[in-house]
């Protein structure tokens, strides 16, 4: 993605054509996206419910603290 983002730069720097900037950033948007998701997942899975949950402060939390966890965690992915 730091490829990404240096390349957008360079287009910019370079005067390139709107479209093909506009292109490249809507590529950029959907690779975060996707990296987002499996960062949720992985939280979710390893450290809310999984096997990091017993080495972690998520260890101590309830079932509703749990899923007041993941509700935080979407709610600020998806803004």
């Amino acid at each position: 993605m730091s490829g990404q983002v240096s390349g957008i730069a360079k287009m910019v720097e370079d005067d390139r054509y709107c479209v093909d900037i506009l292109t490249q950033v809507a590529a950029l948007r959907v690779a975060l996206e996707h990296f987002g998701g499996i960062m949720l997942s992985t939280h979710i899975e390893e450290c809310v419910y999984g096997a990091g949950a017993s080495t972690n402060t998520f260890s101590e939390m309830n079932s509703e603290e749990r899923i007041e966890e993941v509700r935080l965690a979407l709610s600020r992915f998806l803004k």
